[in-house]
């Protein structure tokens, strides 16, 4: 019998119970998983020590009954979020050498509930990228191709739960960096709600936007995970102090009455017909089984990935702004003097994604251009929260596509920032509204390549999308 998924994560506790199988075991598995495809190069640093003594110390807890609620639950992080004496890079050159001091909230909460961290996870440079091109450790690739990019930014973290690497997978989204990924991989994958999850220990791009998510391959995998991660936290200033439901009660497969909205300007002609079908197909299900189905409107969509990427790179130029080659980080040997100190490291430590967008994003805050573009977009986002707000009016929930394509070829678009910019077209209004957001896998082109699928849920609302796409998992 083989520990790793697909064996839901429920008997799997009851196993490790029984003693049937042990976490050093599943620990084991998972290394050896992780070794055997490593060309997917998906991770940047792997646990292997310290993952083994840990699952060996879960299991005498579990032997005892005083295990926490993820034993056994092997997890990979997105290197961009701080784990105490372990590097974080953030797939920068900057960050090459860089030892996080402290743990990140979500890591200690995971740890408490006595998960197995393997390791940390590429990325596209400082959260950056569609497509995890942008490292600079190196492209991820696909496992479902390895001729295609897995998406971005967290596409590591996607690929180690599809590649059967790790169960589950924490990643981040700014702009859809883990549904996106989730939809090429064809695995599951969550952002919640804006404060649901805390941002401390989290190495910010955008900070009003950034949110810490899971990755899963079944609903109930990513439910278990936010459950321990989500709640209020006292070191993040934009932590939500708002109850945190029991998310798997509320796992039934029971979607009678449930209103769901269908926004139209997702469902334009432009939309792939294969994504399309696949979508509708699932949502014919959803109305067999007693949900509600309309058609409703969000006026301002196509004016997000524009308020998106001018909102961005202003936050980012902003918050990069502290990578100056002076306090840590790397440090140019060409620098002469302070100033000469400042270009050259941002130079050569920064990769052209991370330079492109600090550029526009110094621009759009520039004097003379403030008010036509910053100030604009905020103006702007606003709006885009408003029609959120208003069809949530309606509806429970809203279902569109993950993304306008499956996944593309590697280097198909990386010199073309504008096109790559518009793989988040279906994905950054969920950022800039502030609502949860979970992508699910709906089926396949003919190709063989994943299709997602997106439940967009109100504020905090995370167990009704969550609800939703376990139903539609259910087939």
């Amino acid at each position: 019998m083989s520990v790793p998924h697909p064996i839901p994560f429920d008997s799997l506790r009851e196993q490790l119970a029984s003693g049937e199988i042990t976490c050093e075991r599943i620990t084991d598995e998972y290394l050896t998983i992780i070794e055997q495809k490593k060309h997917l190069n998906a991770f940047r640093s792997v646990f292997t020590d310290e993952a083994r003594e840990r699952s060996r110390l879960i299991d005498k807890k579990i032997a005892t009954g005083t295990s926490g609620p993820l034993a056994g639950m092997v997890i990979a992080i997105k290197d961009v979020i701080c784990m105490e004496s372990s590097p974080t890079t953030c797939g920068s050159k900057i960050l090459e050498h860089f030892v996080s001091p402290y743990n990140a909230t979500v890591i200690k909460k995971l740890a408490d509930a006595d998960a197995i961290i393997i390791g940390k996870t590429n990325m596209d440079e400082f959260a950056m990228g569609s497509s995890t091109e942008n490292s600079a450790y190196g492209v991820v690739l696909n496992p479902v191709d390895e001729t295609r990019v897995p998406g971005g930014s967290s596409g590591g973290s996607a690929v180690a739960v599809a590649a059967n690497c790790s169960r589950t997978a924490l990643g981040t989204d700014t702009g859809g960096s883990v549904r996106q990924p989730a939809a090429f991989c064809g695995v599951v994958g969550l952002k919640p709600t804006y404060g649901r999850v805390s941002r401390y220990g989290l190495v910010a791009f955008a900070s009003s936007f950034d949110q810490i998510g899971p990755f899963g391959q079944s609903v109930r995998d990513i439910a278990h995970v936010l459950q321990v991660i989500a709640g209020h936290d006292r070191h993040d200033s934009t932590s939500a102090n708002v109850p945190v439901p029991d998310y798997l009660e509320h796992l039934t497969g029971d979607v009678r009455g449930l209103r769901i909205g269908l926004p139209k300007e997702y469902f334009a002609d432009e939309l792939n017909e294969e994504i399309r079908n696949a979508i509708h197909g699932k949502v014919e299900i959803l109305k067999q089984r007693g949900a509600i189905v309309k058609e409703v409107s969000l006026p301002h969509t196509e004016y997000t990935v524009a308020t998106y990427y001018i909102l961005t790179t202003a936050e980012a130029s902003s918050n990069l702004a502290r990578y100056d080659g002076a306090r840590f980080g790397y440090r140019s040997p060409n620098a002469k003097d302070l100033t000469t100190m400042y270009v050259h490291s941002r130079s050569e430590g920064f990769g052209a994604e991370v330079k492109r967008r600090i550029m526009l994003g110094t621009y759009v805050l520039s004097a003379g251009y403030y008010d036509a573009y910053y100030r604009k977009a905020q103006q702007v986002r606003r709006l885009i929260k408003q029609d959120f707000d208003n069809a949530f009016r309606e509806v429970d929930c809203l279902i569109t596509p993950t993304s306008p394509t499956t996944a593309f070829k590697i280097g198909e678009k990386v010199d073309d920032p504008l096109t790559m910019y518009l793989s988040d077209i279906y994905t950054v209004s969920a950022n800039l509204a502030g609502v949860p957001c979970i992508s699910i896998p709906c089926g396949t082109d003919l190709q063989g390549l994943p299709i997602g699928m997106q439940v967009f849920g109100r504020q905090f609302g995370e167990e009704t999308i969550l609800r939703i796409a376990d139903s539609i998992e259910k087939g």
